[in-house]
């Protein structure tokens, strides 16, 4: 989780990402953002992420990001 945290860190470095569960209904990640994360994280740890994957509830957290990648990474 760690290298994810920096690809946040990188796009948007004000977040505090270990706390915050509000990255898309508090509107600090946009969907430009969101965009770059994908690629990032697609590249960093090898996983494809759907397009149906892409919803706020996946994005809302650096948490429910990781577990994302997790769940990616199983299938």
């Amino acid at each position: 989780m760690e290298k994810l945290i920096e690809i946040l860190e990188d796009l948007q470095p004000e977040v505090d990402y270990e706390t915050n569960e509000e990255l898309i209904d508090g509107r600090y990640l946009d969907s430009l953002t969101i965009l770059s994360l994908v690629s990032e994280i697609e590249d960093e740890f090898d996983v494809e992420i759907p397009t149906v994957e892409i919803i706020p509830d996946n994005f809302n957290s650096a948490k429910k990001i990781w577990a994302l990648i997790e769940r990616l990474k199983e299938e």
